[in-house]
């Protein structure tokens, strides 16, 4: 497959998943919105798999594999009224799956096609989310787990005690964020 089809599949993914997030915004267009992303979903998932760079489908079959698992087991124990808790819940993992990319790419850039360790593309790292300007996907996790938590009742509902344990979370996150952008500048 050609990097121009591969960009307009990957294009037409996100075309998909946008229409997918206007659709989900109503309950009368809710069937289609769900439709549109998983159209979206496939499409996405075929064009990654068909790339000529996968050398292995082991860790895509096992990543969807523990994926399904997780989310089947997840879907049947949850309750309807608890839904908030399970949003908040699984955004917090986007932040932490961001964080894991950032890393993967941080620590193997010749793997992503960003540059060569001690020599990222400085657009490479806006990108990766280590940029100054962008904010930083590891304060997106904290906040949401702990949102999730405080709303399944595990966390203290008084607003002082919850956001002691986030920013506790969010002043290491920002530390280590800020000894990795003076590494990043003195290489």
């Amino acid at each position: 497959m050609n990097e121009t089809l591969t960009a307009f599949l990957y294009l037409i993914a996100s075309i998909c998943f946008i229409m997918s997030l206007r659709g989900l915004s109503s309950p009368e267009t809710s069937r289609g919105g769900l439709m549109y992303g998983v159209g979206g979903m496939v499409i996405a998932i075929v064009t990654t798999v068909a790339l000529p760079i996968v050398q292995s489908y082991w860790f895509i079959i096992v990543g969807i594999a523990v994926g399904g698992a997780v989310g089947t087991v997840i879907a049947k124990r949850i309750q309807m009224t608890a839904l908030p808790q399970l949003v908040a819940a699984f955004h917090s993992l986007v932040g932490l799956a961001a964080v894991a990319v950032a890393a993967a790419a941080f620590y193997a850039p010749h793997k992503f096609g960003i540059g060569e360790v001690g020599a990222i593309h400085p657009g490479s790292l806006v990108e990766m989310g280590l940029g100054l300007g962008d904010v930083p996907p590891e304060l997106k996790f904290t906040p949401a787990l702990a949102a999730s938590r405080r709303q399944a009742g595990a966390l203290a509902a008084r607003a002082s005690e919850t956001c002691r344990d986030a920013h506790a979370c969010e002043s290491v996150s920002l530390g280590l964020r800020v000894w990795t952008e003076v590494k990043l500048c003195r290489s």
